[in-house]
């Protein structure tokens, strides 16, 4: 059978339960799948959590080097971002150079990190114009049941919240805790017929009309949005899910 013709099937399915007020899986339309996190995961960087959000499961891995400050930040660290998405994580993942999917994933949690202004980027200048510290993050996906956004970003922050910047290794003084000063969190919702339902599972994304993350701080203030799908979003339905990520945010937030 088909992909296509799965996927028909698997979106009538979901509709009908849709219909009657209920999910795949069980959950309602606003609630989140179980999160467990593990900090500290790989000894051999900075900082690093691995992410359990439902069935998903993400590591993301920070490392800190000295290098050159960018011409027009000049007295603030560098911040890159990368997302590795294996075939062993998902059939739908292709080995090889990072496609669409990898690089969307990667820009979505760098732009909640930078405009959430996560971390202190003036603290990680050694020397004005000179040298700064540069700070990457690198998502590693290891198995796939939705919604890497959120996991990934949810990982990110967890292991900018356990880094210690090296730099006594570095012959740079003594080391110290990266200094994250705020902690955006995403909430992705995507939307079937009429229906709105976040942290989608797998099976919910593939058969979506349209998806939605939005990234909030801790003060509920929004630093980030990214639209995906072909479908819309009303203005009222994007208020809605503005207002569901600053409570869930909250909610995350608690558990990292």
């Amino acid at each position: 059978m088909s992909k296509d013709v799965m996927a028909d099937l698997k979106r009538d399915h979901i509709v009908k339960l849709l219909s009657k007020g209920m999910r795949i899986d069980g959950r309602k339309f606003d609630e989140i799948r179980p999160i467990t996190i593990e900090k500290n995961y790989i000894m051999s960087a900075e900082g690093s959590a691995r992410v359990h959000l439902g069935n998903t499961d993400v590591i993301v891995g920070v490392k800190l080097i000295v290098g050159q400050p960018f011409g027009d930040t000049p007295n603030k660290g560098v911040l890159t971002t990368n997302a590795e998405l294996i075939p062993l994580a998902s059939e739908t993942f292709e080995s090889g150079p990072p496609g669409r999917p990898a690089i969307e994933l990667a820009r979505v949690v760098d732009r909640g990190i930078r405009e959430g202004q996560a971390v202190d980027m003036e603290k990680l200048c050694i020397e004005p114009e000179k040298e700064v510290w540069i700070m990457f993050v690198d998502i590693h996906a290891l198995d796939y049941d939705g919604n890497l956004f959120d996991a990934a970003n949810i990982a990110a922050m967890s292991a900018l919240k356990s880094a210690i910047v090296p730099a006594k290794r570095a012959n740079k003084g003594e080391d110290f805790p990266l200094p994250v000063r705020h902690e955006p969190i995403s909430v992705t919702a995507v939307k079937i017929g009429e229906h709105i339902l976040v942290d989608p599972t797998y099976d919910e994304e593939i058969v979506a009309d349209a998806r939605l993350t939005v990234t909030t701080n801790e003060k509920g203030d929004m630093c980030a949005m990214q639209k995906g799908g072909e479908g819309s979003f009303t203005v009222d339905e994007v208020f809605k899910m503005v207002e569901q990520s600053k409570r869930l945010g909250a909610e995350v937030r608690s558990k990292t």
